[in-house]
């Protein structure tokens, strides 16, 4: 008899539900549209030039199908063209010096690769024909094509991405650290992000031996208002 009587309590109460009035979608947003509202930049709009100083761009690779193989670039550019008023408008570029790749082998490189003619596992990397060929092609790029807000802080931001001459899209899942109205050093207006995506080294014509050929790619970092250089005084 209790659970016949809760079950006439639910329905009585679902029954009540349906025939109140609507509720009023002025007085309160609903929940999904709060969690997927982007937060509202205060930021002005323009070009944001990446701080070095501030900024790290790895990827990683299976190694031996039992681990992970990181390594870094250390010579990379990236701005963004911002609009905070609508994001989806906002655009991003990167570059990358591919001989700036930095292994961190700690091993004794010449004496296990005596024969490779590469004086370190950083430039046996860089320059070898199978890997980044940075000779033959010295920069990587990554432009942005489509920006979409995948919630309050991050998109899936759509690009070309250019390596070892061949030109595929790539997506990259990217999230917005924060901001500062001011820069304690700059003075200028900084914003914060992350991004991290995958693609395939095939793709893109290099071989894949007993390294894996789906690559990781992550970058944090932070960027400044680019400030147009003030316009010189008239002469006297």
């Amino acid at each position: 008899m209790k659970i016949k009587a809760a079950i006439l309590a639910v329905s009585a109460a679902a029954l009540l539900a349906a025939c109140s009035p609507a509720a009023d979608k002025s007085a309160a947003p609903a929940a999904d549209a709060v969690s997927t509202a982007p937060v509202e930049l205060k930021a002005p709009a323009g070009v944001y030039v990446m701080d070095p100083t501030h900024a790290s761009l790895q990827w990683s690779i299976g190694h031996n199908t039992i681990s992970n193989y990181t390594a870094r670039f250390n010579k990379f550019d990236a701005k963004i063209t911002l609009d905070p008023a609508n994001l989806a408008n906002s655009a991003v570029e990167v570059s990358i010096d591919p001989a700036s790749v930095d292994a961190n082998y700690p091993g004794d490189y010449t004496g296990t690769h005596a024969g490779s003619g590469f004086k370190s596992w950083s430039e046996d990397i860089a320059k070898n024909k199978n890997f980044l060929n940075a000779g033959a092609f010295p920069q990587i790029t990554f432009k942005s094509t489509k920006v979409e807000l995948t919630g309050p802080r991050t998109a899936k931001v759509t690009g070309d991405l250019t390596f070892l001459g061949v030109t595929k899209p790539v997506t990259l899942d990217a999230t917005f650290g924060g901001e500062i109205e001011k820069h304690p050093f700059m003075q200028v207006p900084t914003l914060g992000f992350a991004a991290e995506g995958k693609f395939k080294r095939s793709d893109f014509g290099m071989p894949v031996g007993p390294v894996g050929d789906e690559t990781t790619i992550r970058f944090d970092g932070e960027f400044l208002q680019q400030v147009a250089p003030a316009a010189a005084a008239p002469a006297a």
